[in-house]
This record gives structure tokens, sequence and C-alpha cells, in this order.
């Protein structure tokens, strides 16, 4: 079975980053959040078996999300810089693993996921699962073709989401989520929803009617709420037609020069182990001479 592993890499590094102590690099840069995405990376693989890897991430641009409503996440705190500091350095790590990174300028990291799914169902791939901490990736689940993975306890429990698990836990099935959200809004995006429709009426409304569209023609809303309903939905649907370029690649052995180097440089002893080999102490003592702070 080829199987691919997308990881939310926004998601994660955020994860990461909350869930571990300030960690410092051999030069002195905090390096929590790098060291806890490449434990994680290194146990999806060891875990999922996939066969193909990839990593999408944000961009600092605006999406096309703040163009369509001003307060779309305002109130969500700026950005740690001790985080912001160690982004370019996850890059560079996932890079060293031979694992391709996709990104584009006024999209969020949910889309590019959404696009590569898409298109990696028609071009081979039997099973692709996303590694997420993002509800809304739960409306690309889709029987056993699209999964999502998502952390439930740090960085070292999470549970697989089939179709029925996102019913069981969102109450509607996946494809009716962007509906749920026009309807409820989504307090950590700051979006409307419609006032007065709370998650459980939201999916009393979609359990009977079964669409957004035919609860707006019975319910009577005046034409702002039926406004805010339809850009509260376009806001929550994950776009599958970002214009990426790049390419998926089968996923090679981690054991690699620019693996070793940034894992020795990072100071990172426990998971230059991991890909050498635990019976290779004398290749980690070579990579790692010199290092004096071998911390993890």
């Amino acid at each position: 079975m080829n199987r691919l592993v997308l990881i939310d890499g926004n998601a994660i590094l955020h994860r990461a980053y909350h869930a571990l102590p300030p960690l410092t690099a051999p030069d002195g840069s905090v390096v929590n959040a790098v060291y806890g995405f490449g434990t994680m990376l290194l146990r999806l693989i060891g875990d999922l078996k996939p066969t193909h890897v990839a990593v999408a991430f944000d961009r600092p641009k605006p999406t096309f999300r703040k163009k369509l409503f001003e307060g779309y996440q305002a109130k969500r705190p700026k950005m740690d810089e001790e985080l912001v500091d160690q982004i370019p350095k996850v890059h560079a790590l996932v890079s060293g693993f031979g694992i391709p990174i996709f990104e584009k300028d006024g999209f969020e990291a949910d889309d590019v996921i959404g696009t590569i799914a898409k298109h990696a169902k028609k071009d081979g791939i039997d099973q692709i699962i996303i590694v997420t901490g993002d509800r809304d990736m739960l409306q690309l689940v889709e029987d056993e073709k699209i999964l999502v993975y998502m952390p439930t306890k740090g960085l070292s429990e999470a549970k697989l989401y089939r179709e029925k698990d996102v019913f069981e836990r969102m109450g509607v099935s996946p494809k009716l989520i962007p509906d749920y959200k026009a309807l409820a809004g989504d307090s950590s995006d700051n979006y409307p929803g419609v006032p007065g429709i709370g998650p459980k009426t939201a999916v009393l409304l979609l359990t009977k009617y079964k669409s957004l569209e035919k609860i707006l023609k019975t319910k009577e809303l005046t034409s702002s709420e039926k406004e805010n309903a339809h850009m509260s939905h376009d806001l929550a649907t994950i776009r599958t037609n970002v214009p990426l370029s790049g390419a998926l690649v089968p996923l090679g052995s981690l054991n690699r020069p620019e693996a070793v180097k940034e894992l020795t440089t990072l100071g990172f002893r426990s998971l230059l182990k991991r890909i050498i080999g635990e019976t290779s102490q004398p290749a980690v003592a070579k990579a790692m001479a010199g290092k004096q702070q071998e911390l993890f």
C-alpha cells in the first residue's frame, strides 16, 4: 500500500513548543519546538510506516480569508519570537531528511494539505493520513482513503479519525463541518456564524435539514444573518485547488548526510542515534565530536 503522511507543520510546531520546556542547542539558541517536531516526525514514520511524507507550512503573508473577513483570527495572540526563530531550523531539518515542504502565499497549510490530498488520491496513493491538531481538517476525512491523526496528549498520544469518529466527536459527517461552522461560528478563528445558534443547535438543525442551504431556506433569518452564514461557510471550507509546485517523492533512508549535519548542529544526540542506529555508537560519537552540549 502506498501511504502518504501529510503533516500540518505549524500545528505540530505549536504543540511541540508548548509541550516541552526551553531547550538550547550548543550555540545557545532555543530549540525545544525543533526537538519536539523532530521527535514526533520520527515517531510518525515508525508508527504509520508511510511510503511518502510531506510537510505543509503557513506563510507569514495574509491569506484570502483575511480579505474575506477583516476580523478573521483577530483574537489570536502573536506568535512568540522564540517560536518564530525556530521555524527556519525546522525547515532545514525536514529538508535534511529529504522530505518535501509545501507552502503558498495567500493560503493556509490546511488548504495546501487539502490540495495535496485531492491530487494524491488520483496519483496512485492508496491512503492519506493527515497529522494535525486542527479540527477543521476533519472535513477532509473520507472513509479509509483520507484519515486524520490528531494528537490528544502532548506529543505522545494521538487518535486516528475515520468518518465514524468524526461523527462521534462533531455530531455531523465530515462533509458537513463547514455547514456546522457556518451556523455555530468559530471563536478560535473569530468568525460569527448565526447569532443564537450554538454547537448543539447547529447539530440538531443539520440532523433535521441535512444542509446549510435548506436551513437558510426554512428558517426565518435576516439578510445580514444569511450573509454571515455564507461568509462563515466560505471561511471554514478548506480549499483543494491551491496552485502548488513540487512533487511527492518516496521516503528514503533518513540516515542522510544532510540530516546528520542538522542533528549534529542542533545537538540532538538521541535523534541522531535513532537514524544512525542504536548499535552504531562509534558513528554517533564521531558525528557529535566537538559538541560538548549533548542534552537531548
